[in-house]
């Protein structure tokens, strides 16, 4: 049986300036289609702010992961802890084209945040100066840069991103403070942006680069 538990890493402690060791832990993953492995006993641990990208080819796993990471894809064995306060940023939809930018940030956010934590949200990926043009307006890029907002505007602890989103800023996501995944086929921009690299294949991490730290 799959064991799938989409809660804090670690116990809550009661010391809010206290971080947990890691904001992801998986351990085992195994997913399968139709008798094929898309994941076959993956492990892999992120650390609290840490900022990881997921090298792969296609139908190395890199997607698969993120959706299971993200709560969508639950018919899986092995162990998976996360954060309650997660956001995704997977695949850009269309926005409702006569909506407002600041109104399409809101759509299925929790809370009030109302305009002004739209516009924070929007200035945040360099688009403060659109937030009350119309969604239709958009270019493709800045579509997927709200898309990118209303993930951030959740304050998640981990934020994960498909490779259509690109990659945040360094100063984007360190201002953010969350654990960041995201899956890629750029080599190049993964060791630019990224604190540590795994590369996946065939459903299991298969190399390493050490942390930036480390390097």
């Amino acid at each position: 049986m799959a064991t799938d538990l989409h809660r804090p890493a670690s116990p809550y402690t009661g010391r809010r300036t206290v971080k947990p060791p890691h904001a992801v832990r998986v351990d085992g993953l195994t997913r399968s289609y139709d008798g094929r492995r898309a994941l076959d006993g993956l492990t892999l641990d992120i650390r609290p702010g840490e900022f990881v990208a997921l090298l792969g080819r296609p139908g190395s796993g890199k997607s698969t992961l993120l959706r299971v990471l993200a709560g969508l894809d639950r018919d899986i064995a092995g162990t998976v802890l996360v954060p309650r306060r997660k956001a995704a940023a997977l695949h850009p939809h269309r926005l409702p084209p006569w909506k407002r930018v600041w109104r399409c940030v809101l759509l299925g956010v929790p809370g009030k945040p109302g305009r002004d934590g739209a516009r924070r949200a929007l200035d945040s990926v360099g688009l403060a100066h659109r937030t009350d043009a119309r969604a239709k307006s958009l270019s493709a890029d800045e579509v997927q840069r709200v898309w990118l907002a209303r993930a951030l505007l959740r304050e998640p602890e981990l934020l994960l991103l498909d490779e259509p989103f690109g990659a945040p800023s360094g100063d984007l996501w360190r201002r953010q403070g969350c654990a960041v995944l995201l899956a890629t086929r750029d080599a190049e921009a993964a060791v630019r942006l990224a604190d540590r690299v795994v590369v996946i294949d065939g459903g299991v991490i298969v190399h390493e680069l050490p942390h930036r730290a480390e390097r």
